[in-house]
């Protein structure tokens, strides 16, 4: 059975003091009804990516609160879903499951996140419960802390110079917060130059060694829906219409310092995405565009390995080359990304989803690839421990 994207939202992102976590799991529901011309009636269950309402907002259990976007959504099956940074694309995960196992013919999927209710000590001893607690958020490790580790282990493992790393993560920096610029929704609209982005300064500290608080994602707030159906249905309803192709989770050990998976690559992604390119038939030069989850700018360089885009040791040859920018062999995050378009962390994986379907539909928000028929998404959730994987085509 093929399902498909049928609507899509996309809030703003970033410290949204007028909204609380009601009100934008509400505007991202009713927006992605709105979107799909259906009403709460046609929708068979609802799925609510969300991390960590409970630390940040005194409110576990927030699904049943969607029957707020539309009373006809009363006693239809509405389910929490906490995978970290990769609870969103668990929720997709979930929908598309439901639908091709026969339970449900339309489902909403909501990511919501609001974070910036909590000073940022706050943000970051909340984040840390995705840790492995006892062994690295108990013991002081911070998550700029644990993807330290990778680019600690990454400049031991091919001898990087600290001064080539910092030349590489500046790069990255600077593609993110540039393709931001376009992006009307993103959190931050600050263009950087790349001798700021690659060098330690007063305004541009080390947060965690190696990394500088420009290698760093935002705290955000933010939220965004789809609603999926079978493809049969949305083809009849729609004239653009985008297919999730596969959707391929891959979970790894939950701890990176103990040392029982790689410090130098993230071998749990690249096993699903390999997985789902496998699964699709399709490899990564079919891939037109992507949004990858670059919540450290350590983790966008391994990631463009992981797609096989470079060679182990050699990411930086990526953005040497300019594949990865607007009109290169395969733009990664012309959102923006995590580091600029912003990181509402149980939002970001049906965000990605919007923001591949609004690509492919050929309704960028923000800057447009060109020709964009097939697009990749990649969600992390902790440290590398959960990784999600979405193949989405534009049905023609």
């Amino acid at each position: 059975m093929s399902v498909s994207i049928l609507g899509t939202y996309h809030s703003k992102v970033g410290k949204l003091e007028d909204k609380t976590i009601y009100e934008l799991l509400a505007e991202a529901g009713r927006g992605a009804l709105a979107d799909a011309g259906v009403t709460g009636k046609e929708i068979d269950a609802v799925f609510v990516g969300n991390f960590a309402g409970g630390q940040f907002n005194r409110q576990e259990h927030i699904a049943p609160y969607a029957i707020e976007i539309d009373k006809d959504l009363r006693f239809k099956p509405c389910v929490r879903v906490e995978n970290a940074c990769a609870s969103g694309s668990t929720a997709v995960a979930q929908a598309v499951n439901a639908i091709e196992a026969g339970k449900a013919e339309t489902v909403l999927v909501i990511g919501v996140e609001k974070m910036t209710s909590l000073k940022t000590s706050g943000v970051t001893g909340v984040l840390a419960t995705a840790s492995y607690y006892p062994v690295e958020g108990e013991q002081g490790y911070t998550f700029p802390g644990l993807y330290a580790e990778f680019a600690k282990g990454y400049m031991a493992k091919y001898g990087y110079r600290v001064e080539e790393l910092y030349d590489t993560l500046g790069l990255i920096s600077c593609k993110a917060h540039k393709n931001a610029m376009s992006n009307p929704l993103a959190h931050m609209h600050v263009e950087y130059s790349h001798e700021f982005t690659s060098t330690v300064s007063e305004k541009n500290p080390i947060i965690a060694d190696p990394l500088k608080l420009t290698d760093c994602s935002l705290v955000s707030d933010g939220a965004a829906a789809i609603v999926v159906t079978k493809t049969e249905k949305a083809k009849a309803l729609k004239d653009k219409v985008v297919e999730i192709s596969d959707i391929v989770q891959a979970s790894d050990y939950l701890s990176i310092v103990e040392g029982k998976r790689s410090n130098y690559e993230l071998t749990a992604a690249k096993y699903a995405i390999n997985k789902a390119l496998g699964n699709t038939k399709l490899t990564i030069d079919d891939i037109d565009v992507a949004e990858v989850h670059d919540c450290f700018t350590i983790t966008e360089l391994l990631i463009y390995e992981a797609l096989g885009l470079a060679p182990e040791g050699r990411g930086r040859d990526a953005l040497l080359n300019g594949d990865v920018y607007q009109g290169g062999r395969l733009p990664i995050n012309l959102s923006g990304g995590l580091k600029a378009k912003g990181h509402p962390v149980g939002a970001t994986g049906v965000s990605m989803h919007v923001l591949i379907a609004r690509q492919l539909m050929g309704e960028a928000i923000g800057l447009q690839a060109k020709a964009a028929e097939t697009g990749l998404t990649l969600n992390i959730g902790g440290s590398g421990a959960t990784n999600i994987v979405s193949i989405l085509k534009r049905l023609k």
